[in-house]
């Protein structure tokens, strides 16, 4: 949905009983939640997807595996679920992810600003690139980063990723996932 409706909510992540449009929203700075899905595998590599070209906020750079707005209506998981079927095309389950926790954040990008709480959500998945099915409107590809690349490469070519202010903490926390072993392996 190119221009959802979202509830509204305070600086604190309370809801105002407010519903408005997304692009509302990102112009006049309103907060709102979206669902973040980070998916690695038993590698460690870290799948992110490009966006494509006609996105309003910054397309054409490597971003989260899947994730969207929260619609009015709907909970952060059902969201997560949503968008990883829409946006790649792979079916999961609530039990299939863990949320690693709520994070503020707030992007100013050319006309937008992007006040969120992101509900992100990491899943344990091998998977074939070939199978996925992306939705063209949103995304251009999809690529696994292994860690250490991707932290390399968030250092030489910051142009090319959204900026998370989270990212270095998700990357630690996938290490630490990938070597315990700490979460179950799904297979799509």
């Amino acid at each position: 949905m190119a221009d959802e409706p979202v509830e509204i909510y305070d600086k604190n992540n309370e809801p105002l009983g407010i519903t408005k449009l997304k692009s509302e929203a990102h112009r006049t700075g309103l907060w709102h939640r979206a669902a973040h899905v980070w998916i690695y595998n038993d590698r460690g590599e870290l799948l992110m997807q490009k966006r494509a070209k006609t996105k309003d906020l910054f397309p054409d750079r490597y971003d989260i595996s899947a994730a969207g707005h929260v619609t009015a209506g709907e909970d952060p998981i059902s969201t997560a679920l949503r968008e990883t079927k829409e946006e790649i095309g792979i079916d999961i389950k609530k039990e299939d992810l863990r949320l690693l926790g709520i994070r503020k954040t707030q992007i100013i990008f050319e006309r937008i600003r992007n006040n969120e709480f992101c509900y992100v959500y990491i899943l344990r998945l091998n998977l074939d690139l070939k199978s996925l099915k992306l939705q063209k409107e949103e995304v251009s590809g999809v690529k696994m980063f292994k860690i250490d690349k991707l932290t390399e490469d968030l250092k030489a070519h910051p142009d090319m990723f959204v900026p998370h202010a989270y990212l270095n903490d998700l990357m630690a926390e996938v290490r630490r996932l990938t070597r315990t072993g700490d979460m179950p392996l799904k297979t799509y």
